[in-house]
């Protein structure tokens, strides 16, 4: 309808978290409509990957208030239903290793969406293929490369058919000749309309998949702007931390 406001997929309002007395988070508040791609810069220590983890609720936040797809983040029922809509890729990949990659897969589509074996393994083997490794189901974690390893926790992460996924510096434990085959994969959701938050150092991607960056530091939002203009922001915080990763 013509005039009607779309409500954002993620409604952040005023957060605050505290760790013991750092005050990690400063009354952080952002909307992230759906489909859009956020990417989060800013330097070690600047809340990024707190405010991330609040999103979902895996980090418990002291006051504000947190709305996913309509659901605010309120009670132990609603906390459940957003997870099972919000994909989460950690840096470290946290496979089970004691599983094949196929039963990495299947594994939660049968636990939580109660899919029957043979549907779950059809719908893993499709998300192989798109992350690039559809040979690698029957290997362990182990025989696997840092690179294939995190292709096949996003594979994992999207065999929930969530609304959105959330990236915590999805690339900062591979070697750099890996990171590049991530990102490609990354890439490639953010062009069929993923509804994406990315923590990551990784400019070239934010320049190429980000419909919005925030710069953050101490807690708090400094910058958000197109990539093109934070790349050529005036703002001396955000010039002194681009001066120190763009090379």
């Amino acid at each position: 309808m013509k005039g009607r406001q779309v409500k954002p997929i993620i409604h952040i309002e005023n957060v605050h978290k505290y760790f013991a007395k750092i005050h990690a988070l400063c009354g952080v508040t952002l909307d992230v409509q759906r489909g859009e791609v956020v990417v989060i810069i800013g330097p070690s220590g600047s809340g990024k990957s707190t405010l991330l983890r609040c999103i979902n609720r895996l980090e418990e936040y002291d006051s504000g208030r947190i709305v996913v797809d309509g659901i605010p983040l309120d009670t132990a029922e609603n906390i459940n239903t957003v997870r099972r809509e919000v994909g989460m890729v950690f840096q470290s990949f946290n496979l089970f290793a004691h599983l094949t990659v196929m039963d990495n897969l299947v594994l939660a589509q049968r636990v939580v969406r109660k899919r029957p074996r043979g549907e779950s393994e059809k719908v893993a083997r499709g998300l192989l293929e798109k992350v690039g490794i559809p040979d690698k189901a029957l290997a362990y974690p182990i025989q696997l490369s840092g690179g294939q390893q995190q292709r096949v926790a996003i594979a994992r992460a999207l065999a929930m058919n969530p609304k959105i996924m959330l990236f915590d510096e999805p690339t900062s434990a591979l070697d750099p000749e890996m990171i590049k085959e991530v990102l490609d994969v990354m890439l490639a959701l953010a062009q069929e309309g993923m509804t994406m938050v990315v923590v990551s150092h990784e400019m070239g991607f934010a320049r190429a998949a980000a419909n919005r960056m925030l710069l953050m530091d101490e807690g708090l939002i400094i910058e958000e702007a197109t990539p093109e203009e934070l790349f050529s922001s005036t703002h001396e915080r955000t010039k002194k931390f681009l001066g120190k990763v763009l090379h």
